[in-house]
């Protein structure tokens, strides 16, 4: 291939490594692609990362071995965390979110294709090390949040249904119970051929009151013998303390509702104060 300038080099490998988040790229397609040695295209790489980390853009590791390489990984430092957390917030507590029930109506905010691509890059940077298959949510409103977080992991996104669809196959269903304060029993679906024996998963949603669904999504991987390596959310509320699944990490805290403005009370989990 005919040699390319220096500039329009790191504009392309920019593009590629941010495209593709925790995508091993080895040097040597860089090399066939640009027509460069790989001196050249390790000093483009150094550029590209220096780059991003002065940015905050996230950061490009060197992964050792035979099927090794670079590849980006969107990692927000703290301080970008807390303030991207801190504007979702006040978008959460603006007047006329609240709902029956000690619910808050975020369902514009988990499908802005911004947010969630940034709740994603946040969430997804808490699990890199534990390398799971795909990431696991219920349908509807995590979708969002659960596809971006499974495009920064590079991974495949699964949805339970509330019920099974002929198009998918045969399925596994069970029970569990949901709610917050009142125990009722809801039905969950999976495809049989979704999730494989073995197979690592994490389970993302978009709000957790007594985490109840996300137990069910827990107890759902028991029966397909699959690995939860992982509970993450955008919104948890304070109250209950107690949750029924053990071990989900938030990044949103709604500690409940000033019902004389008619405002809800969100802030950064502690992990992101």
């Amino acid at each position: 291939m005919e040699k390319t300038k220096r500039s329009e080099r790191l504009g392309a490998l920019t593009r590629i490594l941010t495209d593709t988040p925790n995508r091993i790229h080895t040097l040597s397609e860089f090399c066939e692609r640009f027509g460069a040695a790989k001196s050249t295209i390790s000093e483009d790489i150094d550029l590209v990362s220096a780059s991003l980390e002065r940015n905050d853009l996230g950061r490009l590791e060197t992964v050792a071995g035979a099927a090794g390489g670079v590849r980006y990984r969107a990692i927000p430092s703290k301080a970008k965390a807390h303030r991207i957390l801190m504007e979702v917030a006040e978008k959460l507590s603006q007047p006329g979110r609240m709902l029956p029930g000690g619910f808050l109506y975020n369902s514009d905010i988990s499908s802005d294709s911004v947010i969630a691509q940034s709740m994603g890059e946040i969430l997804a940077a808490q699990y890199y090390d534990r390398k799971p298959d795909f990431v696991l949510t219920m349908e509807t409103k995590g979708i969002p949040i659960a596809l971006m977080t499974a495009r920064m992991l590079d991974v495949k996104l699964v949805i339970a249904r509330r019920d099974s669809r002929a198009y998918e196959g045969s399925a596994v269903k069970i029970n569990y119970i949901a709610g917050g304060g009142n125990d009722r029993i809801e039905t969950m679906a999976l495809a049989r051929r979704a999730v494989q024996p073995g197979q690592r998963a994490l389970i993302i949603d978009d709000f957790m009151k007594g985490g109840g669904t996300l137990q069910g999504m827990v107890d759902m991987m028991r029966e397909f013998q699959a690995e939860v390596v992982g509970v993450g959310v955008m919104i948890a509320t304070a109250e209950p303390k107690a949750k029924r699944v053990e071990g989900a990490k938030s990044l949103l805290i709604l500690e409940g509702f000033d019902r004389e403005k008619g405002t809800a009370i969100v802030h950064p989990s502690e992990m992101y104060q």
